[in-house]
């Protein structure tokens, strides 16, 4: 696989594991899930599903820039939720970052996520 291209920035938490934050290969963004975590303290932040769906997608995003592509370019998500009580105030929050032409998702409840966190998504994004 020559065309296979880590991806990796500072401005989004780094591997906690033996994976990457993304992989680049034939024209397509795999991104690995990403929690609520602030990538200068490391810590999750505080504020429930609301802030840590606003980090997610910030991390997600700048993950995604990284590796040269935008929410725009996004062809597939998927949400684990802690509490699918949750889904309502998470859904608000993910609409504002695909307001047209929102991609395929899938949103699951989970029984734990990494560091307690409430919510984590990854996605599959096309290069620009």
């Amino acid at each position: 696989m020559q065309d296979r291209r880590i991806v990796s920035t500072p401005d989004a938490p780094a591997a906690i594991g033996p994976y990457s934050q993304a992989v680049v290969h034939g024209g397509l963004v795999y991104c690995s899930g990403q929690v609520a975590l602030d990538p200068a303290t490391k810590e999750l932040v505080l504020g429930g599903v609301e802030a840590e769906t606003r980090q997610v997608l910030k991390n997600l995003g700048n993950v995604l820039a990284a590796a040269g592509s935008s929410f725009e370019r996004v062809l597939k998500t998927t949400v684990y939720l802690k509490d699918m009580g949750d889904f309502a105030a998470m859904n608000a929050i993910y609409g504002e970052h695909f307001k047209a032409a929102p991609p395929a998702r899938a949103t699951v409840e989970v029984a734990r996520l990494p560091k307690d966190a409430r919510v984590e998504i990854d996605c599959i994004a096309a290069l620009k």
